[in-house]
């Protein structure tokens, strides 16, 4: 008979879910483990299979975890708000809170069938009021230490989605949400102040456990550099403008030097005679990517100015001119161009007939470098050239040396310059939490008071579907408002927040998601956080996993949570690939969880899940592949109905102790570092041990051997192991939970061999395996070697001339 799950799956459901397992007292816990998956977003019905390999396996850990004596909490919910739920909606011409409440209502149920141990009393949706509400307080939070602040800027625009997003979310030049190429938009808009904790950001990485493939993606996104700030004088102004350079050994070879075209500046400093070409090329900008500007194998083309810089220690008049290769988003938006010692100058120079300085050679004693002769930048440290009474300095040296100079002067300084921009918030779009500020012509920019919170979204919006501008700025009821400084009439903001706002506190919520009186509770969440196991994809390394710890960082620095980084230890889950491609509608090969489920029960899909590959590299699915699990699940249930009734109690003989002592190893071992396909396959060796014994006659201590197996694989088939521990168990209540029982210790003891494998070969080639006694020496080994029937046909009739052993590993002899 197979595994009925059909009839056990729902019934250990119900009684998890009727006798409140899975909600534990936060209040109570003595030993509390805080167990996490990045929740899913209910874009439309139905889950992926990508979302029950994060969660099942997940899941599994968690569960293991509760059996060595925490208490833990697992909780889930919904990040709601945003884009994909947006689109749907619109695509169905239905209200987003309609069609998001019909998808949390069917995705609910089918976490349900993962059997996993989530806590349904403390859900949260970022798209509840009760919700957004806090997440509004948050933003006033950041207000009030002025780490929100609005500014018009050029920023990246979707047109399909018609948003703005943030840099992280147009990494490559495209939309991370739909992949149409992003443009370029001058916009006043919402950040946050993130670039004040990029130092901070950076030392909180020594002190998680977090893949390091994350933590060098976060490296490289805050891209700290250190370098010297330059102020450059400009021509008939008083005023001046810096660039940032990590070679300031070059500063005498400069020969011009370049804003980025959306620099404030440019429409300042342009002449008259140069305006109309200079305008008509910052157009033509907007329309190419950030990463099509950055490419090294893209033309360099640019526009003179008219206008003149001066340079700060020779005076020397250099042309300003405008090139897409630097970006207004990094570093100050102006870079000292020195084509002999830069390739981009280089080439640039070289298409618009600039002068070129040499000023760095790479010996001393060497033949000068000539600028006429070069066919390429010497971007190397060398020594300094042509630069005054710094002539002669290597390269280290002259940095120091010139910033010297230059802060003497007042015109330059030691600085620190960072690839992370401020985070931009604002969204032009209906499907999110509004921004919690009011425009008063007489006061400005205030804060809604906290009292007023929260600022809900309009029930009776008919048309949000995106038009460039947030829908909410066409309905007077939401915009028209009383400014509560003044009295006066005023309107409110009309965009919507980043969802990752949404989803860089959740955490703190799920705590205590019934108070409507603070966040979360104080007292619960400095018993319970930081998450002490956070899984999820990797995807979310310059986003959602950046911006949380930013928000906990600010949070902590306001006093009001008690620690500094949000996830203690993180972990990846791989990607789940179909006849070895990315799963995908358009190829046809996407797998439908609810079919497998349906057809072999939620215990073997998740099995399965964990089975085909290692858990962070991911695996291929194979339909014929998941076949091979269900044949493990049914072997072991009727192992136990055929044995377990008249299973014998006592000591197991000692090989099968070993087996049983080996599994329990190793896969305790595994668990800890998520190996979940190898901790599988140490079961099935034990349930092959256990058959091969079983064969022979009844099997002393098996009781015991099949009580243990019940709580070893319980983390892997939750159902399974409840319906296997009570029928060890018959006399306990539904009620206790194998979940309940402590994880089996191996005994170190049981592992000691007493007898050994020693390899024999003959001339050096392997010709068999003996069991031997630990203490065997030469002589025996050799006899018994002899004495083996499959060895005859290598050594009848043959002399031994010599024998090579090796104590408790080899016997090499060598006949003739």
């Amino acid at each position: 008979m197979d595994y009925p799950f059909q009839d056990f799956e729902p019934k250990w459901r119900r009684v998890w879910d009727q006798s409140g397992a899975h909600h534990p007292d936060l209040a109570a816990a003595d030993k509390p483990f805080y167990g996490l998956v990045m929740f899913s977003y209910p874009s439309a019905k139905k889950l992926h299979i990508g979302h029950w390999y994060n969660f099942g396996p997940a899941d599994s850990y968690f569960r293991w975890k509760r059996m060595q004596g925490h208490t833990v909490f697992e909780p889930m919910g919904f990040d709601a708000f945003g884009l994909p739920a947006e689109n749907y909606a619109v695509s169905r011409g239905v209200h987003p809170a309609v069609t998001t409440a019909e998808s949390i209502g069917f995705i609910r149920e089918q976490l349900k069938e993962i059997g996993a141990m989530y806590d349904w009393e403390r859900e949260v949706d970022t798209s509840d009021p009760g919700y957004y509400r806090w997440t509004q307080w948050l933003f006033l939070k950041l207000f009030q230490r002025g780490l929100a602040y609005q500014k018009q800027a050029p920023v990246n625009w979707c047109p399909s989605c018609q948003t703005v997003l943030a840099n992280e979310q147009a990494e490559g030049g495209a939309c991370e949400r739909c992949g149409t190429p992003v443009v370029k938009r001058d916009l006043k808009q919402w950040f946050f102040r993130i670039t004040e904790y990029a130092d901070r950001l950076l030392e909180g990485l020594e002190r998680i456990d977090w893949p390091r493939r994350t933590k060098i993606m976060q490296e490289n996104w805050i891209g700290r550099s250190t370098g010297t700030t330059i102020a450059f004088g400009l021509e008939g102004r008083d005023d001046r403008f810096e660039v940032f350079t990590t070679r300031p050994d070059t500063l005498f070879g400069v020969t011009y030097v370049v804003f980025a075209p959306e620099h404030p500046l440019v429409p300042e400093i342009t002449a008259s005679r140069q305006r109309a070409e200079v305008e008509a090329y910052i157009e033509s900008v907007r329309r190419v990517t950030d990463l099509e500007r950055l490419s090294t194998e893209r033309e360099k083309i640019g526009v003179f100015t008219g206008a003149y810089a001066v340079h700060p220690l020779t005076g020397e008049r250099l042309p300003v001119w405008i090139a897409d290769y630097v970006l207004a988003t990094y570093g100050t938006g102006a870079v000292m161009a020195v084509p002999a010692h830069d390739q981009r100058d280089f080439e640039f120079t070289r298409k618009y007939g600039l002068p070129v300085k040499v000023v760095i050679q790479p010996e001393v004693d060497a033949a000068i470098l000539e600028a006429e002769a070069l066919t390429q930048a010497f971007e190397d440290p060398g020594y300094m050239i042509h630069s005054g009474h710094f002539d002669g300095l290597r390269s280290e040296e002259g940095q120091e040396a010139v910033t010297r100079a230059l802060e003497a002067e007042g015109k330059g300084r030691f600085s620190v310059n960072y690839r992370l921009r401020d985070w931009l918030v604002s969204r032009q779009r209906m499907w999110g939490a509004p921004i919690p500020i009011i425009h008063c012509p007489k006061c400005g920019t205030v804060p809604v008071p906290e009292d007023q919170l929260p600022v809900k979204l309009p029930e009776d919006i008919t048309d949000f579907a995106p038009k460039g501008k947030s829908p909410l700025a066409n309905l007077p009821s939401f915009m028209n408002v009383t400014c509560p400084k003044c009295g006066e009439p005023a309107q409110r903001d009309p965009d919507t927040m980043d969802t990752f706002v949404d989803s860089s506190w959740y955490f703190l919520r799920y705590l205590s998601p019934d108070r409507d009186d603070v966040a979360w509770d104080p007292e619960i969440s400095r018993k319970w956080l930081p998450v002490d196991q956070y899984i999820g994809g990797a995807e979310h390394s310059t986003m959602h996993l950046l911006y949380a710890r930013f928000i906990i960082k600010a949070l902590y620095d306001a006093g009001l949570v008690t620690f500094d980084e949000p996830f203690a230890r993180l972990r990846h889950q791989g990607i789940i690939t179909h006849k070895g491609e990315k799963m995908s509608k358009s190829r046809g090969n996407v797998v439908n969880p609810d079919d497998f489920v349906a057809k072999y029960g939620s215990d073997v899909f998740r099995m399965y899940m964990m089975f085909m590959g290692d858990y962070e590299q991911g695996g291929d699915w194979s339909d014929e592949g998941i076949t091979g699990i269900a044949r493990f699940v049914n072997r072991l249930w009727r192992f136990y109905q055929d044995h377990a009734a008249a299973a014998p109690d006592g000591e197991l003989p000692r090989d099968l102790n070993y087996a049983l002592n080996h599994a329990l190893e190793q896969v305790t071992r595994d668990l800890g570092e998520l190996r979940f396909n190898t901790a599988i396959s140490r079961m099935m060796e034990l349930l092959n041990a256990l058959y091969e014994a079983a064969a022979k006659g009844p099997i002393p201590g098996l009781r015991g051997a099949l009580e243990t197996f019940a709580r070893l694989v319980a983390p892997f088939a939750p159902h399974l192991g409840e319906e296997l521990w009570h029928t060890m168990h018959p006399e306990s209540a539904e009620t206790v939970s194998v979940f309940d029982q402590p994880w089996p210790q191996h005994d170190p003891a049981a592992l000691v061999r007493e007898v050994i494998t020693l390899v024999v070969q003959i001339n050096g080639k392997v010709r068999d395996k003996l069991e031997v006694p630990v203490g065997v020496d030469q002589d025996q080994a050799v006899a018994l070697a002899q004495s083996s029937g499959r060895l005859t046909a290598w050594l009848e009739g043959k002399q031994i001339r010599k024998a090579v052993f090796v104590p408790g590993k080899l016997l090499n002899l060598v006949v003739g």
